[in-house]
């Protein structure tokens, strides 16, 4: 009798059902970015002119988000390095940031507002920064648009419009998603496929990750590899591997792979499913420190 096998995605297994995470990463130095606006400082005119009197709560917000961006990204860090050595600093002061902590790797957090509400200051500075760091660079969701504005490209929403054009009732990227990978030979992606069954979802080279994006890059710049994609947000991923530099940019939220686990403290069975992305994670800081 010839077994018959479901088609993609009913095909995959999102996560193993047990396995230990070993810290296989002796040391790290890892300065991780706070992204996100700090006060009416940080914030541009258009972004003060559309609050109106509600600047003050949307700049709470903005920390409250900033401190679980954070919050995971350190997590991460514990999790999988033996002996870390962390330093959090604003993106406004990423430059001198960097000289003083002298980091192995930069991981860069997501944002929430539209990018012409930040001063463009802080746009400018963080943009002469990357096009010159040679510190091996990860960018998160909203920091992955930041590295591709940096770079020539431009921000524009789910439906392809500017996005002062479609402030409200956008389309969004949300939940756990199936994203496809597009270089399956970079090192980023090793053991990613370690659990998957059957014999044809290997060959699939796919993601499970989380979204959460109303924001997308309208191209790859100059100078990076397309990494992985998806039918919604074409860009999903990509890395930049010229000029003396190594920047990983991911779409997705790579960073809650420990999020609920830390908060519910059984064997690791990846109650959020986000394998994926702590494998993401930790090859990253395998090839930043090595």
């Amino acid at each position: 009798m010839t077994e018959t096998l479901l088609p993609f995605p009913y095909n995959q297994q999102t996560f193993c059902v047990y396995e230990p995470v070993e810290q296989r990463i002796a040391r790290a130095r890892v300065l991780v970015i706070d992204n996100l606006l700090r006060d009416e400082q940080d914030a541009s005119a258009v972004a003060l002119s559309e609050w109106g009197a509600m600047r003050a709560s949307e700049l709470k917000r903005e920390r409250h988000i900033a401190g679980m961006a954070v919050e995971n990204i350190l997590n991460n860090i514990s999790r999988l390095v033996k002996e870390p050595e962390t330093h959090v600093a604003h993106v406004s002061e990423i430059g001198a940031a960097a000289a003083e902590f002298e980091p192995e790797a930069i991981v860069l957090s997501g944002t929430l507002r539209d990018f012409d509400y930040y001063q463009k200051s802080i746009l400018e500075t963080f943009g002469k920064f990357i096009r010159a760091t040679k510190i091996p660079v990860l960018a998160i969701c909203g920091g992955h648009q930041l590295v591709g504005l940096s770079f020539g490209a431009r921000v524009v929403t789910l439906s392809n419009l500017e996005q002062h054009e479609q402030r409200g009732d956008r389309p969004h990227e949300y939940q756990y998603r199936y994203v496809r990978i597009t270089e399956p030979d970079d090192p980023i992606f090793a053991h990613i496929a370690i659990c998957e069954t059957p014999q044809d979802a290997k060959a699939a080279h796919i993601l499970h990750v989380w979204q959460n994006h109303g924001l997308q890059l309208d191209r790859v710049p100059e100078g990076f590899t397309l990494l992985a994609t998806s039918y919604l947000c074409r860009n999903q991923m990509m890395v930049k591997r010229s000029d003396g530099q190594l920047i990983y940019t991911v779409q997705f939220h790579l960073e809650k792979s420990f999020e609920d686990w830390n908060k519910s403290r059984t064997r690791w069975e990846h109650p959020n499913e986000s394998r994926d992305g702590r494998i993401l994670f930790e090859n990253f800081l395998l090839l930043a420190t090595n």
